[in-house]
């Protein structure tokens, strides 16, 4: 029963109790249900299991680009709280070359397809970047995602885990963006954050004087 249990466990991590024992029915295995139980708590296998993915190895990318339009983007994903206390994320995409505010995209969710639709969108207006640089969050990873920038020929440059400081340009935008938005008003509803947002995100590319381009807009 020990040996039975462990290794169907290990095969299944994310199965619970009662699947690991109709599935040990299934295979002859017609144990009384109250003492597999006991000999699965015996075995802790009845705590919680959380079997992480190993990521790739990411090698370190340099942050020198060119200063000109569509040589490299950076995305990042930011979040913050409604007044009522819902949730909500918001997408940034900067061109990092002239330092423009290419999107904010603004719901309770944005998962993979959202991404893709979004930066299609500024792609129909501005052309496609050379690379995008990004992090590994599960939507940046997703292989609906890495398959549409392979067919547009865009690198993917991936930050090492844990190191913000990789993807330098998109992590002072979003400080502006949480200091003279998400942390300067309290939102009622998604509505309002996406009308300021827009609002803000305009005046950041046509007014906004960058220290990083020696003043210039």
């Amino acid at each position: 029963m020990i040996a039975a249990l462990t290794t169907l466990v290990a095969a299944k991590s994310q199965w619970g109790f009662w699947k690991c024992c109709d599935r040990l029915r299934l295979d002859g295995r017609l144990w009384n249900h109250k003492r597999l139980w006991r000999v699965y708590c015996q075995l802790r296998l009845n705590l919680p299991r959380r079997a992480k993915k190993r990521l790739p190895v990411r090698l370190r990318q340099p942050l020198a680009v060119l200063p000109q339009p569509n040589t490299t983007w950076a995305v990042d994903f930011m979040s913050d709280t409604l007044y009522g206390g819902r949730r909500f994320r918001t997408l940034n995409a900067l061109d990092e070359g002239v330092r423009e505010g290419l999107a904010i995209e603004v719901d309770t969710s944005l998962p993979a397809d959202r991404v893709i639709r979004v930066l299609e969108q500024v792609v129909a207006w501005r052309g496609r970047p050379q690379a995008i640089r990004l992090d590994n969050g599960p939507e940046l990873i997703a292989e609906r995602f890495m398959t549409w920038c392979a067919d547009r020929g865009i690198e993917l440059r991936y930050i090492q885990p844990g190191k913000p400081d990789q993807n330098a340009f998109i992590e002072r935008f979003n400080r502006t963006y949480r200091t003279e938005v998400l942390n300067a008003y309290v939102f009622e509803s998604l509505d309002q954050v996406r009308e300021i947002t827009a609002e803000w995100l305009q005046s950041y590319n046509e007014e906004r004087p960058h220290d990083a381009l020696a003043g210039l807009l």
